[in-house]
C-alpha cells in the first residue's frame, strides 16, 4: 500500500531547539547566531566564525523518558564564507514491545519480551557566503533524516533550509526558511512485524500508515538590537515571529497561516558571564470547561566563557502545557581561535 501525506507536525523533533544559550532566550536567536550554533538556527550566521568551532549539548525530556543529543563542527573556509555540519538524535529507548508476550497456545511467557528504540536522527551539511554588500550574508543546509521504530518501520527523508541575515548599525535581522523546498520522509514498513502489532491490539485500524510524509515550510524571522550599559555590561533583545502554513492553537491563526512570537534577552558582563531569560510558545488552549485560556513559556539561562570554553545552561520544557515538566538543558561550545593566541 503507498499513501501520501502532507503533514503540520511531520519531524518535529527538528524544531525543538539546540544550544543552552539559545534556548535560555526562548529560541529568539535568528537574527543574532553567528557561531558553530548556526547550523541550526540560521546557517547565514557563519560566516562571523574565524576558526574552528565544536558544540555539544545534551537534554532529557518527560522525566528522562526521552534523550536528545546534539553535535555541530563549524569552520571558515575564506573571510566570506564557511562551513558547517551537525547531527542530531532524539529517542526513547528500551521500550518494551510485548506484541510476543503471549504465544500461539495462549500461554504468557516473559522471554519473548524485547526491548527496541524509536529514535530520529538528523545530518545537516552547511555553507555560509558573505554577499555582495558588507554586512548582508546567506546560507544554506542540505539535510538528511533517519527516523526508527524498532524492527517495525524506518525512513529517510531529505530536505533544504535556507537562510539571511542582515546588519545595519546597531539593529541585526535574519530570516531563516527551513523545509524550503517541502522535507520528505519514505517509510519502509515491515508488514509482517506490523501485523503483530495488529495481532497484540484485537478491533483496531488494520490499515497500514502512509508510507510518504511531505513536511511543510516554516518562517522565522527575527530583528536584534545590542544596547551597551556602562563600559562593562551589554544588553542584547532580539524580537522573533515563527510562521507555520497551517491553522495551530498559536495565538495568532488563520487559515492561510500561523504566527508564534518569541521575545528574548541577553545580559553580559564584558562576554564574559551570561544571564538570559525570555518567553514563547504563546498557545491557546481549551480548558476541561470549555473556558479559553492563553499559555506561555518562560526560559532561563546562564553561561560562561573561560579561555575559549563557553558552558551554558537553560531551564526550559518542550511546550509549558498542563503539567508539562521543566528541564535541565546543558551544552558546551570550544572557540578554537583563543588556542592559537
Amino acid at each position: 500500500m503507498n499513501a501520501q501525506a502532507v503533514r503540520n507536525y511531520s519531524n518535529e523533533f527538528l524544531n525543538i531547539g539546540v544550544d543552552a544559550a539559545a534556548l535560555g532566550m526562548s529560541r529568539s536567536v535568528v537574527a543574532t547566531t553567528n557561531d558553530v550554533n548556526a547550523v541550526y538556527w540560521n546557517p547565514a550566521g557563519l560566516v562571523n566564525i574565524e576558526d574552528y568551532q565544536g558544540s555539544i549539548m545534551y537534554a532529557s525530556y518527560f522525566a528522562g523518558i526521552a534523550n536528545y543529543n546534539y553535535a555541530a563542527f563549524a569552520m571558515p573556509i575564506d573571510k566570506q564564507s564557511a562551513l558547517g555540519v551537525s547531527l542530531i538524535r532524539f529517542g526513547v529507548d528500551d521500550i518494551l514491545n510485548t506484541t510476543e508476550l503471549i504465544d500461539s497456545q495462549g500461554n504468557i511467557d516473559f522471554n519473548r519480551v524485547s526491548l527496541f528504540s524509536a529514535a530520529d536522527y538528523a545530518l545537516t551539511v552547511s555553507y555560509a557566503k558573505n554577499l555582495i554588500f558588507k554586512d548582508l550574508y546567506f546560507g544554506v543546509n542540505a539535510k538528511v533524516v533517519r527516523r526508527t521504530i524498532g524492527k517495525f518501520a524506518n525512513s529517510w527523508g531529505f530536505g533544504f533550509d535556507a537562510g539571511i541575515q542582515y546588519e545595519r548599525d546597531d539593529w541585526k535581522f535574519g530570516l531563516m526558511v527551513r523545509d524550503i523546498t517541502t522535507t520528505f520522509n519514505i517509510w519502509n514498513i515491515d508488514e509482517d512485524a506490523f501485523a503483530t502489532i495488529q495481532g497484540a491490539i484485537p478491533g483496531q485500524n488494520q490499515e497500514l500508515p502512509e508510507t510518504t510524509e511531505i513536511t511543510k515550510p516554516k518562517v522565522q524571522f527575527g530583528m536584534a538590537r545590542k544596547f551597551d550599559i556602562g563600559r562593562t555590561f551589554h544588553l542584547l533583545t532580539e524580537v522573533d515571529l515563527n510562521l507555520r502554513f497551517a491553522r495551530t492553537n498559536d495565538i495568532i491563526s488563520t487559515g492561510l497561516g500561523s504566527i508564534d512570537p518569541a521575545i528574548g534577552f541577553q545580559l553580559d558582563y564584558e562576554n564574559f558571564v551570561f544571564l538570559r531569560a525570555g518567553v514563547g510558545n504563546f498557545q491557546k488552549t481549551t480548558e476541561f470547561d470549555g473556558s479559553k485560556s492563553l499559555s506561555v513559556q518562560p526560559n532561563f539561562g546562564v553561561g560562561f566563557t573561560y579561555k575559549g570554553i563557553q558552558v551554558d545552561y537553560a531551564l526550559t520544557n518542550i511546550g509549558s502545557i498542563g503539567n508539562a515538566l521543566f528541564s535541565n538543558i546543558f551544552s558546551v561550545k570550544i572557540d578554537y581561535s583563543f588556542f592559537r593566541r
